[in-house]
Parts: C-alpha cells; structure tokens; sequence
C-alpha cells in the first residue's frame, strides 16, 4: 500500500500547494520513536539543554520571515498575529532556558539521618528525573507556540525528555521548517538532531500513543480526538500520563452592577476578545451570563456593534468552517434562540461573526444543551439572566473550563460570591478582563478541569515542565553514588530544601 501523501493547503482557497511529505507508516513511526529513545542520555546535561533551548530560540527568530511567510500560507492568521505568536514561542523556549539553569524544578529535599525521630529516620535525598519520549500533538490553531516549537515541546526538552511531534495536518510545512530549526539548534550545540523528530499522519498519532517506549503524551485539539488518544494511553500494557487540552466554554459572568457602571466598555472588549483570530482561540469567551433590564441592554447593543463592524474571516481549514457554520445553525434554530448578530458563512471560503442571546431560564429547563458546549470560531452565547438564583442554576450546568470571567463594579456585593462560585470551574479566573491571550509565566496555569484537560498541570509556564519529571528518592545512599546535584555542599549551587 503507497504512503498517503501530506499536502499544504491553503485556507483561503482550499486548493492544495504542494506535497510536503508521506505519512508515516508504523514502522516509520517505531524507528521514529527508537531514534528519540536514542537520544536521550544526550540531554542530561543542563547546561547542554540550556544552550540548545537559546539556540532554537535564536535560529526560529533568524529565519522569522521564512516561518512566518510558511505559517501564513498555511493558516491564513496573518503576519502581524504571526509575528506575535513567533515573539512568544521564542520567548518561552528562552523561559524554559532558564528555568533550566536555575534548577528549581528538579524540587531536591535532602533529610538527613535522625536516629531520635519517630521512627527513626534515615538519609534521604528526593529529586525529580525525565519520564523518556514525550509524544507532543501540535495543535491546528496555533502553527507556533503550541505546535512543533511551542510550549509541550520547550517544556519536554527543558525537562530532559526527547521528543517526537505528530504533525497537524493544517500546517505541515509549518511544522517542517521548524523541526528541521530545531534539530539544527541541536547539532550546533553538540546534541542528537535525534531529540526532536517529527511524524506526520492519523494512524502515525495513534501508533505514537501506542509505542512501548513513549513515556508521556501532550495534547491540544478537540474533544473527541483528545479523548480517543487518552483512552488509548491508558489502555496501553503500561499506562502513561496524558496531558490534553481538549476544549472550553470559558464563561463570563457579569453583574448587575458591572453593567450599571460600564456596559459599552464590557460589550466592546467582549467583541473583541470573542472575534480575535477568527474567535479560534482555545480562551474565547464562547459563553456570557448578562442580566435582564436596560443596563443588559445596553451591554448587548455595544457588543452587537462590535461584532457587527468584525470583517469576514478565513478559518483554519475548511472542515472548520463547514463545521461553524453546521453549529451555528443549529444553535441559532434553538427554541427562544435571538440573533442579534447571525453568524455563520461570510463567503466561499469565510464565516461571519455572531452573537445568539437566549433567557438564561432556558437553559435550566433542558433541551438546549448545544449552547453550553464550545462551537469553535467567532461566535458567542449570551444567556440573559433576572435573578442570582438564575445565575447559579446555569453555572452549575456548565462543564470544566480553561478561564472563567468575572465582571463586577468598584463596589459590588455579588463579587466575592460569584468569585467562589467561579473557581471550581476553571484553572484561571478572571475579574474585569478578558481570558484571550495567555502570558508565559511563572505563576500562569493554562489547564482546567475537565474537559478543559485531563490532569490538573499547566501546558504554559513554568510549572509545565512538571508533567515530563517524576520523582527519585536515594536512601542511605553512599556519597560517590549520589548524582552531583544530592552531594553534601550542593557543589552546583542548587536550590535545596
């Protein structure tokens, strides 16, 4: 049987470009993975992994135009918001450099021997050491920061654990110029190109999961896709961890008195936050609790303008936009569904934002359940409420959440309340901002519960590199034995407890 070809497409006619490569067989995807395994004593040196962090870093800014020019064909978001998104994914490779170099996330607790203690103890020495391969799953909305350089990438290597990316079908030229950056960043620095590799093709993804000797498994795409790939990891011989981002309603909630005080500026950064890149973002604020009443509505008319003014836009892929425009129909066709704005297609190859407002008691009395479910793209729900009790019924529906958004008023009674409520819904909570755009940080957390993820980790920042390490104990462990980073006097400077 011939190998499928890989074809770059372009979004915004949906013609082929050309042929960038062949999906990789099973046995392709074994030597693939072999190859990493391979690797990765050569990455035990954090000095070594430091420097091939910068030097991909630097290589990826070297040839920004080259990325961007291939990212842009591939993906129609547009220089400038590629321009961003290369600045971001440089950025954190250079972050995870210096985490590296600093050392605390290798978290070293040494207790020394206390014969007095109850039980008596003795000598240990903790620390955290690589899983292996990490089999990273590029996500289709962001060609960059969350693909072959991006975050699971950077965060993996930073760890000390090799890496195998599958590709995403939307971008594959994307995705080899850049592994093809990256390998070269680690031959310059004395490494196997061998720590990254990268495979293109479903079945290559599910025979990934699959390989005996992947240890860990990334993941950022739908929920469906997501969820195959996590049952597959967790029915393998030998379980691994999976990290997946999967979706995200990302609800907000305002009060009466946010709207009261500021109901054009919360519609117009609602419009703004809803319809950025095409609303493709994995934080798009997909889901609004408003109140009833003339400051509501005032609320929905600055919102209604905003999204009105919003140009047609290509999305990532035609089936994406097939499937909006599918999803947005059958939303909008919802008993006691409004649309103040209607979404749906722009053109051939477009869609048009919109805005669907519903009476929040609706969504309490079943049978509208497509509203509380993320529809990806420039589209958001806007559910009218009359009282607090209203607001607590429809939270209580709603499934776990990357960000969850708060507006409240300078003096405001139902903020600490809704604040609390918020919480156990999501892994950040916003209040009087907007969830788009995720800094990379030490105290960011980009996860949630589920189906936001499916652990409790962070796929940005710095604690991201937690989910490739576990943890080492050395008991009554002679000196010489010791890795240099347990030996009495911290001879490499290391943060201690």
């Amino acid at each position: 049987m011939a190998a499928e070809p890989v074809w770059s497409v372009d979004p915004r006619t949906g013609k082929p470009r050309e042929q960038v490569a062949v999906e990789a067989t099973a046995e392709e995807v074994d030597r693939a993975v072999r190859a990493a395994h391979g690797a990765r004593d050569a990455l035990a040196d954090r000095t070594v992994r430091a420097a091939f962090l910068r030097a991909a870093a630097d290589l990826l800014d070297e040839a920004r135009e080259h990325v961007i020019e291939a990212a842009d064909a591939e993906t129609a978001l547009g220089p400038v918001r590629l321009t961003g998104e290369l600045a971001r994914t440089t950025a954190q490779l250079r972050a995870f450099a210096e985490v590296v170099t600093e050392g605390s996330f290798l978290d070293i607790r040494i207790d020394l021997p206390d014969p007095d203690a109850t039980p008596p103890r003795s000598d240990m020495r903790r620390w955290k050491i690589p899983l292996g391969v990490v089999a990273v799953y590029a996500a289709s909305n962001f060609p960059l920061a969350f693909s072959v350089p991006g975050g699971d990438t950077a965060s993996a290597l930073a760890a000390g654990c090799p890496v195998v990316v599958k590709a995403h079908p939307d971008h594959p030229a994307t995705s080899e110029l850049c592994a093809s950056l990256l390998r070269r960043a680690a031959a310059k620095e004395g490494l196997p190109e061998d720590v990254v590799v990268l495979v293109h093709g479903f079945d290559a993804g599910v025979e990934l999961v699959r390989h005996p000797l992947v240890a860990a498994a990334g993941f950022t795409g739908s929920v469906r896709g997501g969820r195959a790939l996590f049952d597959a990891a967790a029915a393998r011989p030998v379980p691994i961890p999976f990290h997946g981002e999967l979706g995200s309603l990302n609800p907000v909630v305002i009060t009466p008195a946010a709207a009261e005080e500021r109901p054009e500026e919360i519609g117009a950064g609602l419009a703004g936050s809803m319809t950025l890149g095409a609303g493709q973002f994995c934080t798009k604020p997909g889901f609004v609790l408003a109140p009833r009443g003339e400051a509501g509505d005032r609320f929905l008319a600055a919102l209604t303008a905003g999204v009105s003014e919003t140009e047609p836009a290509v999305m990532l892929d035609h089936r994406m936009r097939d499937a909006f425009v599918t999803g947005v129909a059958e939303r909008g066709a919802l008993d006691g569904v409004r649309t103040p704005v209607t979404p749906g297609a722009g053109g051939e190859h477009t869609v048009s934002a919109g805005v669907l407002a519903v009476d929040a008691d609706r969504l309490t009395g079943g049978g509208h359940h497509l509203l509380l479910e993320e529809c990806f793209g420039p589209v958001t729900v806007v559910a009218r409420y009359s009282s607090r009790e209203e607001v607590t019924a429809v939270l209580g529906l709603l499934p776990g959440n990357l960000t969850a958004t708060l507006h409240i008023a300078e003096e405001d009674e139902a903020a600490g309340p809704l604040l609390a409520e918020l919480t156990p819904l999501a892994g950040r909570v916003l209040v009087n901002g907007w969830p788009t755009g995720v800094a990379v940080a030490a105290a960011q957390h980009h996860g949630g519960p589920y189906p936001a993820t499916t652990s409790t980790s962070t796929s940005v920042g710095a604690t991201a590199i937690e989910r490739w390490l576990r943890p080492v104990t050395y008991q009554t462990t002679p000196e010489h034995l010791l890795p240099p980073e347990l030996r009495d006097g911290n001879p490499l400077g290391l943060p201690r407890r």
